[in-house]
Formats: structure tokens, C-alpha cells, sequence
């Protein structure tokens, strides 16, 4: 069996530009990663905070509201 140089050398170009490649990939899904973490602890603060909002709407603690009358009626 002979080695054939050049077969060689297309080989190794073709894993070091699959292994760069594949770093690019990790990189990015990383970067992502961290943008989906992000979004989503911003979600659960906007739940917590509609959360809040409808208990107090239901506990009747109206803030200013136009839908109160004015203490002398």
C-alpha cells in the first residue's frame, strides 16, 4: 500500500477546516445560548410582574383608579 502525499495533505485541509468550522458552530451556539438565558430570565420577571399586577386588580387595591368615587358621594 502506498502512501499518496497529496491524498494526505487534501485530508488534513479537510479536518482543519471542518475543526474551525465546528468551532465557529460552538461559538455561536454559545453566544445564543447566553441570549436565551437572558430572554428568558427577562420573561420570568415580566410574569412575576403580571402576576402581581392581576393580584392586586383582584384584591380590589386601586391605585388613582378613574373607576372609584370621589369620597364625598
Amino acid at each position: 500500500m502506498t502512501h499518496d502525499p497529496s491524498r494526505l495533505d487534501a485530508l488534513e485541509t479537510h479536518v482543519a477546516h471542518q475543526d474551525a468550522v465546528i468551532e465557529e458552530l460552538n461559538e455561536a451556539l454559545t453566544a445564543q445560548w447566553k441570549v436565551i438565558d437572558a430572554l428568558t430570565r427577562e420573561i420570568e420577571s415580566l410574569r412575576e410582574r403580571a402576576s402581581a399586577i392581576e393580584a392586586d386588580a383582584r384584591s380590589g387595591d386601586k391605585q388613582g383608579g378613574e373607576d372609584e368615587r370621589p369620597p364625598h358621594w
